[in-house]
């Protein structure tokens, strides 16, 4: 290393030692170029390297037709899953549990059709290091999908008889995973219980009749659910109906007459004809399905062949599936109104044509009476109705409708 003289003069010795030292301190003291070592930590030391930890998303980012349940799974291999969002593209988050001491991830219901996701995971290793995979993928659009057509409506009020039915347009071979889908909750709460009639229809009701003044809740989340073979639900539907007041109406078959309650508490009691010898009316409670205020009924559709056809049969009220309604008659005689049973298994009540007299028996029940309320027919020679025909599963005893498999 040259030094050059100052001034001319000679350097002193004490002079070009100081310069010699500062000199080699400039060569060992540089700026760091940030090649080679780790980064520091923030108290100062070297930080450790890259986790161990490895994310593995099934099914592979990109993927298309995936099956819209058991094909989602999230899994950490040399660590464990701290963070797991799966959301779809409106951002409803799918909800999911970590399992296996946070080995994997797996969702806790089956995703939607025709529906892209995105998947971000995060794991950290033994080291407390975070590794981190983000994925998309798009589930299957189906070629065939099922419905469920339900009652009662969305935002009506209702008698306490009520059942929450569902009929699906195709059998159901996969009835768990339609359950797991269908959630009915009710405020103040109480327990409800759902049960299958056949392969096509799904009811839910509580041990005894709802209390007046019950909100119900029927949620449906059968987007993306296999009801059976190749066969996916498509609705996404919330209902919401309210309880009214209580009216069970108690008809006697052998007296003729039709006590009604309202809330516990006599409120008429109405003559009434049941079901003649050789057709009788069905024992058993029943609940107002359809109110019509004419309607027309020929015997040929309920097996009776000609014996009659009335196109205008007023004030009508259906009890079941197979044809037994409580309606308002004209064509009989007053009299034969709490005297004798002269219908083919319905409950008449006397009306006149038309039905626009409203102090009439059949048209006071009518204007009385809500669907949902509950008829209970007692003392015919006929059997107790069937719990599937119409909408009547309280025929079913609570031990019945609770038992599984």
């Amino acid at each position: 290393m040259k030094v050059q003289p100052i001034s001319g003069g000679r350097v002193r010795r004490g002079a070009l030692s100081a310069l010699l030292i500062g000199a080699a301190l400039a060569l060992v003291s540089g700026c760091d170029d940030g090649g080679g070592g780790g980064g520091k930590d923030a108290k100062g030391g070297v930080a450790d390297g890259p986790s161990q930890a490895v994310v593995e998303i099934a099914p592979k980012d990109g993927a298309h037709d995936v099956a819209t349940s058991g094909a989602l799974k999230v899994t950490a291999q040399q660590g464990s899953l701290t963070s797991v969002k799966v959301a779809d593209d409106k951002g409803n988050v799918i909800a999911g549990k970590i399992t296996s001491g946070g080995a994997a991830w797996e969702p806790t219901s089956h995703l939607g059709a025709s529906t892209k996701y995105t998947v971000d995971a995060v794991a950290k290793d033994s080291k407390n290091r975070p590794s981190a995979k983000h994925a998309t993928f798009t589930t299957l659009t189906p070629e065939n999908t099922f419905v469920g057509y339900f009652t009662p409506e969305d935002g009506s009020t209702v008698g306490v008889g009520m059942p929450v039915s569902l009929t699906f347009s195709r059998g159901i071979t996969d009835p768990k995973a339609v359950e797991r889908a269908v959630k009915v909750t009710s405020e103040p709460a109480v327990e409800i219980r759902s049960h299958w009639f056949g392969n096509d229809r799904l009811d839910f009701r509580p041990e005894g009749y709802w209390k007046p003044g019950t909100k119900v809740t029927l949620h449906m989340n059968l987007n993306g659910v296999q009801g059976r073979e190749g066969v996916y639900g498509t609705q996404d539907k919330t209902v919401k109906f309210t309880v009214g007041r209580s009216q069970v109406s108690t008809v006697d078959a052998a007296t003729h007459q039709m006590a009604v309650e309202r809330d516990g508490k006599p409120l008429r009691t109405v003559p009434i004809s049941a079901g003649a010898p050789g057709h009788s009316t069905y024992n058993g409670q029943m609940v107002i399905s359809e109110k019509l205020d004419v309607t027309r009924m020929d015997g040929s559709t309920v097996g009776f062949g000609g014996e009659y056809d009335i196109k205008d049969v007023p004030h009508a009220m259906r009890l079941s599936t197979s044809g037994t309604f409580l309606h308002g008659n004209y064509w009989s005689g007053e009299s034969t109104f709490g005297s004798e049973n002269v219908s083919h298994g319905c409950v008449g009540l006397y009306d006149e044509r038309g039905g626009g007299d409203p102090n009439t028996p059949a048209a006071w029940f009518f204007n009385n009476s809500l669907v949902g309320d509950v008829v209970v027919v007692k003392n015919s020679k006929d059997k107790t109705i069937q719990p599937d025909n119409g909408l009547n599963g309280w025929n079913l005893p609570w031990s019945e409708w609770t038992k599984t498999g």
